[in-house]
């Protein structure tokens, strides 16, 4: 499939950035199919960027081997063209960059920012602290208790013991401490594998993405990456984070876990179950429509403030994949 797509279709609303201004970005891991959280990402970034006159980039973070599944990148791509998404340029796969990201490290070990650290999860957990905000992450302290020697152990980004303060397009002003919160945190595995935090702010910067819309899941990651922007001189992004889709338990879809992938051939049905989730009141019948009639009604209809009071979703999509029967907007029952 082609995977640069041309964006001149497709119709953009609101005021528009400054010369070569907004630009957002979806990136996807490939451990499985798109599912509907993935799909309301998407939707949302998408929306925000097109809205403001901006460019849309799509990168795969294919940065974990292991965990990829195969074909899994091809389909994720396929899956976004037959739901009506055009992005910009070149799809970029971490999986190529690994050069940029050492580049980085160096960087930051000549700053004496980084530390060589030695300890396994294990000995992490038995510490007794766990990290009560980041649940991706291990609390570690200032000073290792287990320090390695160069290029043998996990490398970890110094904190400094201060807030980090942004503003956030949905949740408002914003405040963590990394050094209380995580402590010094991981830029690359004892396996040789680079962490998302350092990857995801490098490739932000590179590609020149100005705005990150993603899901709330990831709110917890924002000081971390601006703390890594900071040492590295890179600029500060802008940000929106979209309330997480979870099931009846509460807990996040996730690839891993029981969401259903999407079904390519009901998109206008489920991205008008999105567009009701995140409370733009799309307007009834409009699910029976084609995927490029939904996108001119959402382009024209984006506002993002309807969704602000909102950090969790249970999505109303059952029995919708296939049946084309359309969800029910909360706000409208």
């Amino acid at each position: 499939m082609n995977v640069a797509r041309s964006s001149s279709a497709t119709g953009t609303t609101g005021t528009a950035e400054p010369a070569g201004g907004y630009c957002g970005r979806f990136a996807p891991s490939p451990t499985g199919p798109l599912h509907f959280g993935s799909l309301l990402a998407a939707v949302g970034s998408y929306l925000e960027a097109r809205t403001r006159g901006g460019r849309w980039l799509v990168r795969i973070e294919d940065l974990d081997p292991p965990r990829e599944q195969p074909g899994a990148t091809e389909r994720i791509l396929s899956d976004l063209d037959r739901f009506g998404f055009e992005w910009d340029g070149a799809v970029l796969r971490q999986s190529t960059r690994a050069a940029d990201y050492d580049a980085a490290l160096d960087r930051l070990r000549q700053l004496g920012l980084t530390l060589d650290c030695g300890c396994s999860r294990r000995q992490l957990a038995a510490m007794g602290r766990a990290s009560h905000e980041q649940a991706d992450e291990l609390f570690h302290p200032a000073i290792c208790p287990h320090p390695a020697a160069a290029g043998t152990g996990t490398v970890r980004l110094r904190v400094p013991d201060r807030v980090i303060e942004f503003d956030d397009r949905s949740l408002g002003p914003t405040r963590a401490n990394v050094a209380h919160a995580v402590g010094p945190f991981v830029l690359r595995r004892r396996d040789g594998l680079h962490a998302y935090q350092l990857a995801v702010t490098v490739d932000d910067a590179e590609q020149g993405v100005t705005d990150v819309v993603r899901g709330a899941d990831l709110l917890a990651s924002t000081a971390r990456q601006i703390l890594l922007q900071e040492a590295l001189g890179l600029p500060r992004f802008g940000y929106l984070h979209l309330p997480l889709a979870v099931n009846a338990d509460g807990h996040k879809l996730s690839k891993s876990g029981d969401a259903p992938a999407l079904d390519a051939a009901a998109p206008s049905v489920q991205l008008v179950a999105v567009l009701g989730a995140l409370r733009q009141a799309p307007p009834t019948g409009l699910g029976r429509a084609s995927a490029g009639e939904v996108w001119a009604w959402a382009l024209g209809h984006w506002r993002p403030e309807r969704f602000r009071s909102l950090m969790k979703i249970i999505p109303n999509v059952a029995d919708t994949r296939t049946t084309g029967q359309e969800p029910v907007d909360d706000e409208q029952a």
